[in-house]
């Protein structure tokens, strides 16, 4: 059985875990801007903690294709306030960090967060991997290609889920030389990959688990949900239910999540599935 030790707290997956997403960015896809003030982001995280949400990510640089840059003290301006805020109002809350700047992840763990989910699986900052051993705290890797701003033009694999593997086996191989511990992969969804490569990903997704670690599952409300649905992600809530439901049926031990009573009713609906089998 898979096991992360995420704040000195040993996490078993034989129960998926539910990540919500805390955004900062006034551009973010879904909720950017929903949040502009320490408050309102504290009283978000409450709400998704009374939820049952059992990890927080936080994130202050919006990852959608095409983003804005971002400068490194920007980012930090909004995030560490509210890391601040949060450990006092929640002292045993569990952080995860949505970045991929070594700098901001080592001030952000430096006041209290937990994990660091780098969107870039170390391709945009060369310390990362050494940062985050140096630091000893779970790292999600994610699959990636370029940048927010270049993703979407390197989508050409050879064999997707083969490419996607093999990369992870490389990096995996990577950060345990380093001596990093608690490792999760995240194979991307809609990060260098085209809609058709998203939705292959998603019917193979079983296949990562040969990589022996745990695996996110990021694509709540999502453009391959709401584009194919020819809605707007305010109303992709059915779709993402549904695709969830695959995830977790495709073994995947993390979901990462804008609504996270949602998520955890249908983690319940999944696991009675899978008690009478």
């Amino acid at each position: 059985m898979e096991l992360c030790n995420i704040g000195g707290k040993l996490l078993e997956f034989d129960t998926p875990k539910i990540m919500g997403i805390l955004n900062l960015t006034p551009d973010s896809f879904f909720d950017g801007g929903k949040y502009p003030t320490k408050e309102k982001a504290c009283v978000h995280v409450g709400n998704m903690l009374a939820d049952g949400a059992d990890v927080i990510d936080i994130g202050a640089y919006s990852s959608r294709p095409g983003a804005a840059e971002v400068s490194a003290q920007e980012e930090l301006d909004r995030l560490i306030p509210v890391i601040d805020a949060l450990m006092v109002r929640y002292p045993h809350v569990l952080l995860s960090i949505d970045t991929f700047r070594a700098e901001v992840a080592r001030e952000a763990i430096i006041h209290g967060a937990h994990v660091i989910n780098d969107i870039s699986g170390g391709n945009l900052d060369d310390a990362m991997f050494a940062t985050v051993a140096e630091l000893g705290v779970p790292y999600i890797l994610m699959h990636s290609r370029g940048n927010p701003q270049t993703m979407q033009t390197q989508t050409t694999y050879k064999h997707l889920m083969e490419d996607i593997i093999a990369d992870f086996i490389i990096k995996i191989g990577q950060l345990r030389t380093l001596g990093v511990k608690d490792i999760i992969i995240d194979p991307g969804f809609g990060f260098a990959k085209t809609f058709t490569q998203n939705y292959e990903l998603l019917n193979h997704i079983e296949a990562l688990h040969i990589l022996g670690v745990p695996i996110l599952g990021a694509l709540s409300r999502k453009s391959m949900i709401y584009k194919l649905l020819d809605i707007q992600p305010s109303e992709a809530m059915n779709g993402t239910s549904v695709l969830h439901t695959i995830l977790l049926t495709k073994g995947v031990q993390i979901l990462r999540v804008h609504d996270v009573k949602e998520a955890i009713e249908v983690r319940t609906l999944v696991q009675q599935l899978k008690q009478n089998n």
